[in-house]
């Protein structure tokens, strides 16, 4: 059998880069199940610099009592926005736990770079706080989510809500959770597995920074391990496969959160890739994570 090759593109072609993951975000939204009973509810909110954001709100179908609820943030490396796939992946986290969830289209870099993401992201959370009455949801029961680039946003989102007083949010879920542009290249045995290597991250931290990357002035909420105090954050669940660039920053992030008293769940998946959930969305491990995520949902 003929092995075939796949040349991947230089680091900082992040016009490249978009094209390949969004055909293989195609690709993935053919496999993902369907889910049922969810309805999709559009809104606007205007970015700090005035410019309007599309929010989506989801939620279980004919449900309006006063609850929980979340806002999830895209992944993309940073480079990319809103695909189909994500659309697939919170109707079925709605459809599973009957938690509304909000998404925002967020800009992303290198046309919107560093602090316009983190802070369009912000917006979305402080309109769902503000908009909480009407759309039948308790303030105090509302969580951050994302995977990937998103789950850094969200960890960023977490800082800024805690150092400037709010909005108040009951948990942060963080999936394989982009987290630090210093970026480790890892061991070489395991290089060839990477559905994300350095040259990817590379791309994507140098989009959103710029000249600053991995230097001494990087803002900890465009990369949040390079946060000095990760005390009075909200309890936080973390996931990363084992076959993941960010497990070492995640897991480095997961033990100052619990030497910072944050109380906090950890999850390892031993040879699992960054996306599996979305690249595999029907395999055993796939489904045991989402069960932990829902469970997660449905204890706020």
């Amino acid at each position: 059998m003929t092995e075939i090759q796949v040349r991947r593109p230089p680091a900082g072609d992040w016009r490249t880069r978009r094209v390949i993951v969004e055909a293989a975000l195609d690709r993935a939204a053919q496999m993902f199940p369907p889910a049922s009973g969810v309805d999709v509810y559009p809104f606007v909110v205007n970015a700090l610099d005035g410019t309007p954001l599309p929010l989506f709100l989801y939620r279980p179908t004919g449900t309006r009592e006063s609850g929980r609820a979340a806002l999830l943030l895209h992944g993309g490396g940073m480079i990319m926005g809103w695909h189909r796939v994500y659309d697939l992946l919170v109707r079925s986290y709605v459809a599973l736990s009957g938690v509304p969830i909000l998404s925002v289209q967020y800009r992303f870099a290198p046309e919107y770079p560093d602090p316009i993401p983190v802070e369009d992201c912000y917006a979305a959370l402080v309109w769902l706080a503000e908009q909480s009455s009407a759309l039948s949801v308790d303030p105090q029961r509302i969580a951050v989510m994302g995977g990937s680039a998103g789950g850094g946003l969200a960890a960023g989102v977490a800082l800024l809500a805690r150092d400037r007083g709010g909005p108040a949010l009951a948990q942060q879920l963080l999936f394989a959770p982009l987290l630090d542009d210093r970026t480790e290249t890892g061991s070489s045995a395991v290089a060839s597995h990477l559905t994300w290597d350095s040259d990817d991250n590379i791309t994507g931290w140098t989009a959103l920074l710029g000249e600053k990357v991995g230097g001494e002035t990087v803002s900890p909420y465009a990369a949040p391990a390079r946060a000095d105090d990760v005390s009075e954050l909200p309890p936080t669940y973390i996931d990363v496969g084992g076959l993941d660039l960010f497990w070492r920053e995640d897991l480095r992030y997961a033990e100052r959160l619990m030497a910072a008293g944050v109380p906090t769940e950890f999850h390892l998946h031993a040879g699992a890739p960054h996306g599996f959930e979305l690249f595999a969305p029907n395999s055993e491990l796939a489904q045991r994570v989402s069960d932990d995520r829902v469970r997660r949902l449905k204890s706020l």
